[in-house]
């Protein structure tokens, strides 16, 4: 019998906290409701153009700043000047072209997908406009491919990323995060052409910097 009434007790006292929670609930929401005069939005789920963007945007980032964490007197350096013992540095490209590679190539990968023209001076060489030679000229050339690489990521919808743009034999999934891949590829050779020079690239450096 004892036992019975300390099972009743607990079951009341269980059902009394699910009914003040749901009255605070309630209130909570409608204070929501007076403040703003209409309901909260969810959440936007995620789409694939949100989430092909959020890969550019990763790599844009890395990218980008190690570029600009470059001194411009040393944008032209090549490890092939170091003459390490041993090495075979010959005939690489400078940090300067290495970044105007991956602009150069980001336009060709993703200018299929938006329809863009290719900027004058890009040549089947893949290491960009000649003529552009400050570290100035540069990074806006490598900012504005990424630009042109976010407006690609906005064409993409679950019913077209599986068929091929115009001229392309590639899916247009693939040539979004295939841009996404390059970029993370030649990152990783200019990171060490920064260590080269002394300097850590922003990625790797304490976050209290």
């Amino acid at each position: 019998m004892k036992k019975a009434r300390i099972l009743l007790f607990l079951a009341c006292v269980a059902a009394g906290a699910l009914i003040a929670g749901a009255a605070f609930h309630q209130t909570a929401m409608s204070a929501v409701v007076s403040a703003s005069g209409s309901q909260p939005s969810p959440q936007s789920s995620p789409t694939i153009a949100s989430a092909v963007d959020h890969d550019i945007d990763a790599v844009e980032k890395q990218v980008v700043d190690a570029a600009e964490a470059m001194p411009e007197d040393k944008f032209n350096f090549s490890p092939e000047a170091l003459n390490i013992q041993g090495s075979n540095y010959k005939g690489v490209r400078s940090f300067a072209v290495q970044v105007k590679h991956i602009a150069a190539s980001n336009w060709y990968i993703w200018s299929p997908l938006t329809g863009d023209k290719l900027p004058e001076g890009l040549k089947d060489d893949g290491n960009g406009p000649a003529n552009l030679q400050s570290k100035a000229e540069i990074i806006k050339f490598l900012k504005d491919s990424f630009a042109l690489g976010h407006r690609a990521a906005a064409t993409l919808t679950a019913e077209n990323i599986l068929q091929s743009p115009a001229n392309s034999k590639s899916t247009r999934l693939r040539l979004a995060e295939f841009g996404v891949a390059h970029a993370c590829d030649h990152y990783g050779q200019i990171v060490e052409y920064l260590r080269m020079n002394g300097i850590v690239p922003p990625a790797s450096r304490p976050k209290s910097e």
